[in-house]
């Protein structure tokens, strides 16, 4: 059986400019969100060619959606769309396919599908989800693997989150924006991908206030109706090659970012003792002679994303002490460890923690368990000595738009093969 791989050969100073892509996190919702437009044609600019892309576009396509997509612009018409069940292995293929479901019960009011799949991080249920779509009407069941929602109608109800989840908050957030009367959402998610969702939906004739804020006020509307919206740039992605200039880059230029979605970041890199200057959308990175060790927490937004605490690893085995990163949103999230560890790293894990210690790190065979640790194993291969063979890179694809050619025109000696 062949697949493919990603081999790194490490050492190479990075220079040039890099450009951001469209936010995955904000794509995945953007998409299921258009097909509540039962009038005229969403235009969605500026998508990451991302493989999770194709399959929500897929799922789409399943309800009888027309969809266009060049380049970077997605084109979609659900005034045709009919209502079908959603239970198959497209959607155990990403965690997003769950934003369908608050589009659907919106547009149709009832949905059938499958349990959301994605990256095995540990325990995220989606009762928060469930809790919310109870409290506007709808009767929700599991039977047999698949979720069945179905309301008679949507009204507006006032909604405490028990726990801050980016998830619940936009798919009650589409969802009751075409329900009777005013939502209220209490203790919800702040991230800029909430916002840029709030946005579009707005544009497609929503009333939605507070997005950014803990508080969102969504005034029911009959309709909703096609619009063009660019999308936000995918903060994960900048954070990702900012760590990768903090590695190995001299004079190394992300462009296409929002600077204040950094800040977290930013602060941890200067911290490190990362030179960064800062433009109104770009920053410009050079790697230091000696990294100073830290310890980071990942938070909600705007704190330090657990999405990089992943791909900030392997800059940490350069510093010249311990560091420690305290994994707050999923406790399970190292699954990398033991990866890192063929490539010889120093670094222990205990319940929720990890203890970096400086290590020259040599290049092997490793397997990519999920997305960001895909990042962090092959950022790591940029400092290791010889080669690194990265495996399963179909997870690095659900969430980085080419970023082997982005990585090799920086001057990294990467490529891909394919291999028995």
């Amino acid at each position: 059986m062949k697949k493919e791989v990603i081999k790194v050969r490490g050492g190479r100073t990075l220079t040039g400019e890099v450009d951001i892509s469209g936010a995955k996190n904000s794509a995945v919702a953007l998409i299921p969100a258009s097909l509540m437009a039962s009038e005229g044609e969403v235009i969605l600019e500026g998508l990451p060619e991302i493989s999770d892309v194709d399959t929500l576009m897929s799922l789409l396509n399943d309800l009888n959606i027309d969809t266009d997509l060049e380049d970077t612009t997605l084109k979609i018409n659900a005034e045709n769309a009919q209502n079908m069940p959603l239970s198959n292995n497209k959607v155990q293929s990403l965690r997003a396919s769950y934003y369908m479901m608050g589009a659907m019960l919106a547009r149709f009011k009832k949905c059938v599908i499958g349990l959301p799949g994605g990256c095995p991080l540990g325990p995220r249920p989606i009762d928060q989800h469930i809790k919310g779509f109870e409290a506007l009407g709808a009767k929700v069941t599991n039977e047999y693997g698949a979720m069945y929602l179905e309301a008679e109608k949507l009204t507006g109800a006032k909604i405490f989150f028990d726990v801050v989840s980016v998830g619940a908050t936009i798919n009650l957030m589409v969802a009751a924006s075409q329900a009777e009367g005013k939502t209220i959402l209490e203790n919800v998610a702040k991230e800029p991908e909430i916002v840029d969702v709030a946005s579009l939906l707005n544009k497609m004739g929503a009333n939605i206030k507070g997005a950014g804020t803990d508080t969102i006020k969504i005034y029911g509307v009959d309709k909703l109706r096609g619009t063009r919206h660019n999308i936000i740039p995918d903060r994960i992605e900048a954070g990702t090659y900012m760590i990768a200039g903090a590695i190995k880059g001299k004079n190394y230029r992300v462009n296409n970012i929002i600077p204040t979605h950094m800040e977290s970041l930013t602060s941890k890199l200067q911290e490190i003792g990362v030179e960064i200057e800062e433009g109104d959308d770009y920053v410009v990175l050079s790697h230091p002679k000696t990294y100073k060790p830290v310890s980071l927490k990942t938070q909600v937004y705007p704190g330090f994303a657990t999405d990089l605490q992943q791909p900030i690893t392997p800059l940490l085995f350069l510093t010249d002490g311990v560091s420690k990163i305290t994994e707050t949103i999923y406790p399970a999230r190292f699954r990398h460890v033991d990866e890192l560890r063929r490539l010889s790293a120093n670094i222990e894990k205990k319940s929720g923690t990890a203890l970096i210690y400086p290590s020259e790190l040599q290049g092997a065979d490793v397997y990519a368990s999920d997305l960001r640790a895909g990042a962090c194993l092959l950022l790591s291969g940029l400092i290791a000595n010889g080669v690194t063979t990265i495996h399963n890179v179909e997870h690095i694809d659900r969430g980085y738009s080419d970023i082997v050619r982005k990585l090799e025109e920086l001057g990294a000696d990467i490529w891909r093969e394919t291999i028995e």
